[in-house]
């Protein structure tokens, strides 16, 4: 049997700076017997070369058609949006029954879905995976919440309005003095 071909295209969302393929995720990938392709380019806003996804066997693509056409399994970010360069919807770019795996947020996007469920694909939207325990490690939204949080506390520590700000730890939207608090519970 031939191994499923993942894609995974630059992200057209302005301002986004995420992959949905790093190279330590792509050996794992690999290891489950998937061949992997990533548009060139795709990874640089999240400091990804090219050349650390050569060196772990992804092939990148310089062409964004040639990648949508060739991947049995598109992988992205973001849903599907009109793309500003091609001119063209990322649907359209999506094989006739093809496979997906991306943020859909479908109950905010009824013509998204449609126009995908006209296009008969199988789609995964990883917003949509619950927020268990035993999903944790396909939660995408805790983790990047939890990244938001932490990055915030940094951001507010480095510019403090007050000298006793810097005293402070944010956890949970609770603030506590250093040394005064633990924290006994985990995510979900």
């Amino acid at each position: 049997m031939t191994p499923l071909k993942i894609g995974v295209p630059l992200e057209t969302k302005e301002g986004e700076c995420r992959v949905a393929l790093t190279p330590d995720t792509a050996k794992k990938l690999q290891k489950m017997g998937f061949t992997l392709q990533i548009e060139a380019g795709a990874g640089a806003k999240a400091d990804f070369t090219d050349e650390a996804y050569r060196k772990v066997g992804v092939t990148v693509v310089d062409d964004c058609k040639t990648l949508w056409a060739t991947s049995d399994i598109v992988m992205k970010i973001n849903p599907p949006q009109q793309h500003s360069q091609l001119g063209t919807h990322e649907i359209d770019l999506l094989k006739p029954e093809g496979h997906l795996i991306s943020m859909i947020w479908p109950a905010q996007n009824k013509d998204l879905v449609d126009r995908l469920a006209a296009k008969r694909a199988t789609v995964i939207s990883m917003d949509c995976i619950p927020r268990i325990s035993r999903a944790q490690k396909m939660d995408a939204l805790s983790s990047m919440a939890n990244a938001a949080g932490y990055r915030a506390v940094v951001e507010a520590a480095n510019m403090p309005s007050t000298p006793e700000a810097v005293d402070l730890i944010l956890e949970k939207g609770l603030l506590f003095a250093p040394g005064k608090a633990a924290n006994a519970g985990g995510v979900a």
